[in-house]
């Protein structure tokens, strides 16, 4: 347990992991290029919520400068659900999609789910489709959602221990908790999840060798939360009123006692997008019939 046995805490830098891993996308985009196949992303975003706006703007550009063909398809928010399905069929059946992602959360009036189920699930790069899902679970080819893939790169880039420790995920969302739980169950951890229904969960957090929180509660977790020397690793994204962003994490106190932590901004939040390029560069080779090395993730 390399990181676990500094003494003083260590800053896990999300920006420059996910600077490395988008070189080797586009190294890999090239490669296909060069075969013929342009490696295509379509997003679909529907309304105009600030935040997604941000957010696909950064993954068009971040997808843009991997070389990809970019299409970002935008509906209005009173789309009806027959007509959003339509669209996501149309992605469906074009060869020069590889990659589909609905951006979340959808407006009120549209089934989320349903729309997901719509998806070609080999096109699904969220890994959001229960066949995905199921694969996930199973320790089957498929598409990994991408923070918690990311958090898992994070740890593996740092050669941070999993096999044989307690990892403790805060949170069970179907977009980071579940599945973050199922990828340190592959590597052979011991899991606890802990939500809004755990008793005494600072109890639990304190035996953690690794500690995810991820459930958008600010500073949720404070130093006598974490046990001396421990991994720490801060999904949560929270606006304070002055805008500043914070994760859910207290980061100077903990810092003090964990031995390697992710801040926020600049931590888990990079590695979503740069692992959403790698999904589609995956899908893009797969779908052509080609192979691809040096990516490292699951294989699909």
């Amino acid at each position: 347990m390399k990181a676990m046995e500094e003494t003083a805490s260590v800053r896990i830098d999300g920006k420059e992991t996910a600077r490395a891993v988008r070189g080797d996308v586009a190294r890999a985009a090239t490669r296909l290029r060069a075969s013929g196949v342009v490696p295509g992303l379509a997003v679909i975003l529907v309304g105009k919520d600030p935040a997604s706006e941000v957010y696909v703007r950064n993954k068009d550009r971040a997808a843009v400068e991997a070389g990809f063909a970019v299409k970002t398809i935008r509906l209005p928010e009173d789309v009806g659900q027959a007509e959003f399905a339509r669209r996501i069929e149309e992605l469906n059946r074009d060869p020069l999609v590889h990659g589909i992602l609905v951006q979340l959360p959808l407006p009120r009036g549209l089934d989320g789910a349903a729309a997901i189920l719509a998806l070609d699930p080999e096109k699904d790069v969220d890994g959001l489709h229960p066949r995905n899902v199921a694969a996930l679970w199973r320790g089957e080819p498929g598409f990994v959602p991408c923070t918690p893939a990311g958090c898992i790169e994070l740890l593996e880039r740092r050669s941070i221990e999993i096999e044989g420790v307690h990892a403790v995920v805060i949170g069970r969302s179907q977009l980071v908790g579940k599945p973050l739980a199922a990828l340190f169950l592959q590597r052979n951890a011991t899991v606890t999840i802990c939500h809004s229904r755990t008793r005494n969960p600072s109890e639990i957090t304190r035996t953690a060798d690794i500690l995810v929180a991820a459930v958008g509660r600010p500073r949720l977790v404070q130093r006598d939360w974490v046990k001396r020397g421990a991994v720490v690793l801060d999904v949560g994204i929270n606006r304070q009123e002055d805008g500043s962003l914070v994760g859910d994490v207290d980061y100077p106190a903990v810092a003090e006692v964990a031995s390697a932590i992710t801040p926020v901004p600049g931590g888990v939040g990079p590695m979503t997008i740069a692992m959403l390029l790698r999904n589609t560069v995956l899908a893009a080779a797969k779908q052509a019939g080609l192979a691809l090395e040096g990516l490292g993730g699951r294989r699909i």
